[in-house]
């Protein structure tokens, strides 16, 4: 009985030699070595052979990058706005050691800095700053913080602030202030509209009433160019008359008066309110006077013909005058 017990203890103490004796870490992982409590080196992955009793392992320290959730917390603004803000951060073991040894609580202490940092950051913004600025707060974050964890062996590689949440009030005033600031550039935008009407508007009337000048002036300068045509021409007629009568011609003075006659009777039919046109007696005389029109022509004829130069040989032939 008393061979089975050794046999027994000399397994055990067998086994735990040889566990002490081999190590073998993950990959991804990296250990610390430690003889009689005092660090002397770092297993790194694969086979390792260690003296039992005299070296042990110190800290497994995970090498691969990591995500630490930042929890929520109340941060007040410049602006003195209470926002409540949280985030993530992806870090990675760079010095197994100094991890280690360097810091007591690695994830403790670095989430405490982050969580520091982010209400010095925001605090130092305004409200609209802290909404719209996303991205300059994670890189102010990432310089701060990966600059306070290099003595520990840790590389922060990126800091992401994953909401800012206003109180509801504050949500509901902003977004009755982006409303009305909305309704202000419509309301500028409509009057806008209105103004280029309105000018257009104006221009077009302008150009309208230009024209419409224009062309009074034109119809004013024909009409009075014709009323000074006709006006020469009644003179050129009366002067002609004038020189028949004066030569004893009576047959112009006719055809003078009844042409007036024949006007006169012609505005007098064109009256829209004319039905019945009554002619006086001494209108039968017009048909006496129209006579004179035809011997009036024939004497014009005749004294351009006597008036025309000789042709030919020098003769001078003479129209015999037309009887009247």
């Amino acid at each position: 009985m008393g061979n089975i017990v050794v046999a027994f203890v000399v397994v055990v103490v067998a086994v735990t030699v040889l566990a002490k004796l081999i190590r073998i870490v993950p990959q991804g992982y990296e250990w610390t070595v430690e003889m009689f409590g005092k660090y002397t080196g770092t297993l790194t992955p694969g086979l390792h052979f260690l003296i039992p009793f005299v070296y042990a392992i110190g800290r497994k320290m995970n090498m691969m990058e990591q995500v630490l959730e930042v929890p929520s917390q109340d941060v007040i603004t410049k602006d003195n706005a209470v926002v409540r803000v949280d985030g993530v951060v992806f870090y990675q073991v760079l010095d197994a050691a100094k991890a280690a040894y360097e810091v007591a609580n690695l994830e403790g202490a670095a989430l405490a800095l982050i969580m520091t940092n982010i209400r010095t950051v925001l605090g130092s913004m305004d409200l609209d700053e802290s909404l719209s600025q996303r991205d300059a707060i994670n890189a102010k974050l990432l310089g701060v913080i990966d600059e306070a964890t290099h003595p520990w062996g840790v590389k922060v590689t990126r800091i992401e602030i994953k909401d800012i949440s206003p109180p509801r009030d504050l949500v509901d005033a902003m977004a009755r202030q982006m409303k009305a600031e909305r309704e202000k550039r419509a309301n500028i935008l409509d009057a806008e509209g209105f103004r280029q009407a309105a000018i257009l508007k104006a221009e077009g009337e302008k150009q309208s009433a230009i024209l419409s000048a224009e062309g009074k002036k034109e119809a004013a300068f024909r009409e009075a160019e014709a009323r000074e045509r006709l006006a020469e021409a009644e003179a050129k007629a009366t002067t002609m008359v004038s020189n028949a009568i004066s030569h004893g011609d009576v047959n112009a003075l006719n055809y003078f008066v009844a042409n007036n006659y024949v006007e006169a009777l012609k505005e007098m039919a064109k009256s829209p309110n004319q039905k019945t046109l009554l002619l006086p007696m001494e209108a039968t005389g017009i048909l006496g006077s129209l006579a004179g029109i035809a011997e009036l022509a024939k004497s014009s004829l005749a004294t351009q013909q006597q008036q025309r130069p000789p042709q030919g040989d020098g003769t001078v032939n003479r129209t015999p005058p037309v009887p009247r």
